[in-house]
């Protein structure tokens, strides 16, 4: 392994602590929950999590952390987000690859519009009026 000068070791460092700025979520209104137990890691849950925060940080979306949690309970839709936005009803998408947390990040998130065909949860349409 080839040694790292001083100044690529401190651009790999900031590199990284923006990464991990993006998983605090003090201060910040919206939430990406990505499901990391042992059957959602298997089904991709990784790369779901890292293409989420590419995303964000091609968008420089200051106000979205990203986290994740244990199994939700919905193994056979892995990987799984909920993504909680306000003024929007919290929602627990399945089969979460890489591109669709993208568009998660575009359409939900920026666009302010629920991803058809991946939605899995969400809360009773008596709730929503």
């Amino acid at each position: 392994m080839a040694k790292l000068t001083l100044a690529e070791l401190k651009k790999l460092r900031s590199d990284e602590k923006g990464k991990v700025e993006k998983r605090d979520v003090e201060g910040k209104t919206t939430r990406i929950i990505i499901g990391m137990g042992t059957c959602g890691i298997a089904a991709g849950a990784k790369e779901a999590f890292d293409a989420f925060l590419d995303e964000i940080e091609a968008l420089k979306l200051s106000e979205v952390a990203v986290t994740q949690t244990g199994c939700m309970g919905l193994c056979h839709v892995e990987p799984t987000a909920e993504v909680i936005v306000p003024g929007m009803p919290e929602i627990i998408y399945g089969h979460v690859k890489a591109d669709i947390a993208k568009r998660i990040v575009n359409e939900h998130i920026v666009g302010r519009k629920l991803v058809d065909g991946y939605v899995f949860d969400k809360p009773a349409a008596d709730i929503l009026k």
